[in-house]
C-alpha cells in the first residue's frame, strides 16, 4: 500500500500523462484543419480571453497591430538565433514575407486553436501540481522531485515556443521542434510515474532478461522518435504542396513529396521488424501476465493501427482525420515503447 502522499502524486502524474496526449491530439486537429493561425496573437486570442465568434466582434485594425507585434517578436527571436550562431535561420525569419501575411478570420479555426490552447494551459497546471506534490520525495527519491521541477521549466519553454510558432506564421522547422519537445515532456512524466511505481511495486521487477534486450528496446524507441521527426517533415512538405494550389486533387500530394517520404517509409519497415522481434523475444522470456508482456502486446496493437492509418493516408487521398490519427498513434507508440524500455532496464539491473 502506497502512502497517501505518494498515491496523490501518482494520480496527478497519471492525469498529466493523459493531459499531454490530449494536447498532442488537439495539436494534430489544429494542424489537419489548418487552424494554426486561428488566433493571430498569443496567449490571448484577438486580444480576448474568450475569442470572437463573428467578424463583427474583431477589434478595429487588428491586422496591422498583430502583424507589427509578430514582426517585433520575430526580430527578437532572430537576434537570439544570431547569438547561438544560427545566422542562416535568423536571416530566413527576417526575410520571409509569408510570415507577415494576414489570414482571414474563420470562427471554426479560431475556436479550434483556442481549445488547443486551453488544453495546453490545463496541462501546464497539472504538470506544475506534479512538481508541488513531488516534494514528498525530496529526501527519499530526489530524482523524482528534480525531474518534476525540470518538466515545469521545459513546459514553460514549450509555451514560449508555441508563441514563436504563431509569430512566425507556422514556420515548419519550429513546428517540428515544438512536436519533439512535447515528446520530451511526455517522457519526463512517464519516467517520474515509473520511478514511483518501481519503488513500491515489486511486480515491475520480476523475471529475467538478457543484457542486450534493453539496447534493442532503446533502438526501437530511437526509430520511433526519428519517424516522428521525419514524418513531421513529410507533413511540412504536404502543407506547402496543399497551399500552392497546383494540385487540387489530394491524391496527388504524396507523389510530389521529396525523398524524405522514401526515408520515412524505409524506416517504417525497419521499425516494424524491430518491434516484431522485440515482441517475440519478450514473450519468450516473460510470463503472459507480466507488465513487460502486456506492454509489448499493446505495442504491437498500436503498430497494426499505425499501419492501417498509413495505408489510409497513402491510398485514400490523405483524409484529414487520418493525418491526426497517424500522429496520435505515433505518440502512443513512443509512450508505450518508452515505458517498456524502462521496464526492461529495471529488470536488467535487478538480475545482473
Amino acid at each position: 500500500m502506497l502512502p497517501p502522499a505518494e498515491r496523490r502524486f501518482l494520480r496527478i502524474n497519471k492525469v498529466a500523462i493523459v493531459s499531454i496526449f490530449i494536447v498532442i491530439l488537439a495539436g494534430g486537429v489544429v494542424r489537419s484543419t489548418g487552424s494554426g493561425m486561428g488566433c493571430p496573437d498569443w496567449p490571448k486570442c484577438f486580444d480576448r480571453l474568450v475569442p470572437p465568434t463573428d467578424v463583427s466582434q474583431l477589434p478595429a485594425g487588428y491586422e496591422e497591430k498583430y502583424i507589427a507585434g509578430r514582426k517585433a517578436k520575430n526580430e527578437r527571436f532572430a537576434n537570439m538565433l544570431d547569438r547561438f550562431g544560427a545566422k542562416e535561420l535568423a536571416d530566413r525569419i527576417r526575410h520571409d514575407e509569408s510570415i507577415l501575411q494576414h489570414e482571414e478570420f474563420n470562427a471554426a479555426k479560431t475556436w479550434t486553436e483556442y481549445i488547443n490552447r486551453l488544453a495546453g494551459a490545463t496541462t501546464g497546471i497539472v504538470v506544475f501540481l506534479c512538481a508541488v506534490f513531488s516534494i514528498t520525495f525530496f529526501k527519499t527519491k530526489r530524482s523524482i522531485f528534480v525531474w518534476s521541477v525540470i518538466n515545469v521549466f521545459v513546459l514553460g519553454y514549450q509555451a514560449w515556443l508555441g508563441s514563436i510558432v504563431v509569430s512566425t506564421n507556422l514556420m515548419p522547422w519550429i513546428i517540428t521542434v515544438h512536436m519533439l519537445l512535447a515528446l520530451v515532456i511526455l517522457a519526463i512524466s512517464i519516467y517520474t510515474y515509473f520511478k514511483v511505481r518501481s519503488v513500491r511495486d515489486k511486480d515491475l521487477l520480476i523475471n529475467h532478461t538478457s543484457h542486450w534486450l534493453k539496447p534493442l528496446a532503446i533502438f526501437s524507441l530511437l526509430l520511433i522518435v526519428a519517424q516522428v521527426a521525419i514524418g513531421t517533415g513529410v507533413r511540412e512538405e504536404i502543407d506547402i504542396i496543399a497551399a500552392s494550389g497546383n494540385w487540387p486533387d489530394r491524391g496527388e500530394w504524396l507523389a510530389q513529396v521529396s525523398d524524405v517520404f522514401q526515408i520515412h517509409r524505409s524506416l517504417a519497415w525497419l521499425s516494424i521488424i524491430v518491434i516484431v522481434a522485440l515482441f517475440f523475444i519478450v514473450r519468450s522470456r516473460f510470463a503472459a501476465n507480466t507488465h513487460q508482456s502486456r506492454f509489448t502486446n499493446l505495442l504491437v496493437v498500436l503498430l497494426v493501427l499505425q499501419l492501417v492509418s498509413a495505408l489510409i493516408l497513402a491510398y485514400l487521398d490523405m483524409p484529414a482525420y487520418a493525418q491526426t490519427t497517424h500522429l496520435m498513434l505515433a505518440c502512443l507508440l513512443f509512450g508505450t515503447q518508452y515505458y517498456l524500455m524502462l521496464l526492461l532496464g529495471t529488470v536488467s539491473r535487478k538480475n545482473a
